[in-house]
């Protein structure tokens, strides 16, 4: 667990699956993002982060607002399978998906930075990357907040989007161990 000023970045639980399903619906949640989640999709996308977590002992937390206990919903770390072959892999990458009620409040950049430092601190890991489509401004604050550098020649056309699709080209920033971005 990951603890920050307002979030606790936390394993997942049965209960988070129902909001977790609900964001994933949420047009403006997942407008960079190739189609909203059927209930199965969410599901099975939670599957894969435990399993991830099992096997390599991080992943996407479950963020939890402190004040409340409630969903929030997810930011952590993520090696893409290998069936994604970016011109960057291997790679593990940072990133967050909360709920819209949540944006506006720095709750995606408090977390983000505290699994950077996580990542480096603890994990050891050399290099973090991010990255998300061009017209996704509200994510590329987030990434430069958090200290992230934009890799101009990274820029990349995502493989698991179709050829002609608007969201094809992906925008790379990268953070290694030895710019740690932003202090806690």
């Amino acid at each position: 667990m990951i603890e920050t000023e307002r979030l606790l970045l936390r394993p997942w639980k049965e209960k988070d699956r129902a909001p977790f399903a609900q964001l994933n619906t949420d047009p403006r949640v997942m407008e960079f993002l190739l189609k909203p989640l059927s209930r199965e999709e969410s599901d099975a996308f939670i599957d894969r982060i435990d399993a991830h977590f099992a096997e390599h002992g991080f992943g996407f937390f479950a963020a939890e607002l402190k004040q409340d206990s409630s969903f929030a919903g997810l930011i952590g770390l993520a090696i893409p399978p290998c069936t994604v072959p970016f011109p960057f892999s291997p790679c593990v990458e940072i990133g967050w998906r909360l709920s819209a009620s949540h944006w506006n409040q720095g709750l995606a950049s408090e977390g983000a930075r505290a699994v950077l430092h996580y990542a480096f601190e603890t994990l050891q890991l050399p290099e973090i990357v991010s990255f998300t489509v061009p017209a996704n401004k509200r994510s590329q604050r987030v990434i430069e907040k958090i200290g992230m550098t934009r890799d101009l020649a990274g820029d990349f056309d995502h493989p698991k989007v179709p050829e002609s699709h608007p969201l094809r080209r992906h925008v790379l920033y990268r953070c290694n161990s030895t710019r740690k971005g932003p202090t806690l």
